[in-house]
């Protein structure tokens, strides 16, 4: 069934003109496009819709959701992972929502809070990740990301902005490495990861294990794979593997058997302040 620009921009809650640009910069084509001008639209491209939709609630810049859209061919996989992502955020929202209103109760005389307690839903999601790091690579890992947690909170505004621009840098050329058809695991990239690995050294001291936790940070973080996916939509998976492979070949880390279990929050990845 074929559907008209005006009724996709009804069911969808964009305008008409806001469908004829997503066209205009191949974002969203129509199925056809009649003698008359008329653009129509089929169930594929309502779900291509659906999911640019899901991308703009995620926070991820237009001009990069093309490129992620083609550069995924699993569909069922993607719309899980946004799912998870989404799941995060509810989560998030609703241990901040919790918050305000437990000081709320504190300014009205309902309730006591301690100063611990102003900050609980605040810092709920980094404690999150740390558990989850600890019971795949036991708590070693989870003191390691604390600990960057802690160094980089004491940083100067200008010193976070110093490390997400040398951060931006490193992606950068990690991006040209992957746009080059360099495999992962091949040489001239673990040369490269070295730069990586030392970059994370000089926020925490991050042994093969620690290191290698990176990978699930950097796919299953909604934060960390959204600033990664700014510098190159197609980079997050990439980086992830060859995090592991680092880890594996230079660091002698050898992986658990254990399945991995997803962390749900923010961690320092590849040089940046970015646990805050």
């Amino acid at each position: 069934m074929e559907h008209s620009i005006s009724e996709v921009a009804r069911v969808s809650g964009l305008t008409p003109r806001t469908l004829r640009h997503y066209d205009d910069i191949g974002l969203l084509r129509p199925a056809r496009t009649a003698g008359n001008g008329y653009r129509w639209y089929g169930r594929r491209e309502l779900l291509r819709l659906q999911r640019i939709l899901l991308l703009r609630e995620l926070g991820v810049p237009l001009a990069r959701i093309g490129e992620i859209l083609d550069g995924e061919r699993d569909e069922v996989a993607a719309l899980r992972r946004h799912r998870e992502e989404l799941a995060a955020r509810r989560d998030h929202i609703e241990e901040v929502i919790a918050t305000v209103d437990r000081t709320i109760a504190d300014l009205t005389g309902q309730a006591h809070l301690s100063e611990e307690e102003f900050f609980s839903g605040l810092t709920a999601r980094r404690e999150a990740l740390r558990r989850d790091l600890e019971a795949r690579y036991g708590p070693g890992v989870g003191e390691h990301f604390a600990a960057a947690a802690e160094e980089t909170g004491r940083w100067t505004r200008q010193e976070h902005e110093q490390a997400a621009a040398q951060g931006r840098r490193l992606l950068r050329r990690l991006s040209r490495a992957r746009a080059g058809g360099l495999a992962p695991g091949s040489a001239a990239v673990l040369n490269l990861m070295a730069d990586h690995y030392r970059a994370v050294r000089l926020l925490w001291p991050a042994d093969a294990a620690a290191y290698h936790a990176l990978a699930d940070v950097v796919t299953a973080d909604p934060g960390q794979r959204a600033m990664i996916e700014d510098v190159d939509p197609l980079l997050p998976p990439w980086l992830a593997d060859a995090i592991r492979a680092y880890a594996t070949h230079r660091l002698g880390h050898l992986p658990p058997a254990a399945p991995a279990v997803r962390p749900r929050a923010g961690a320092s990845a590849h040089g940046e302040g970015a646990t805050r």
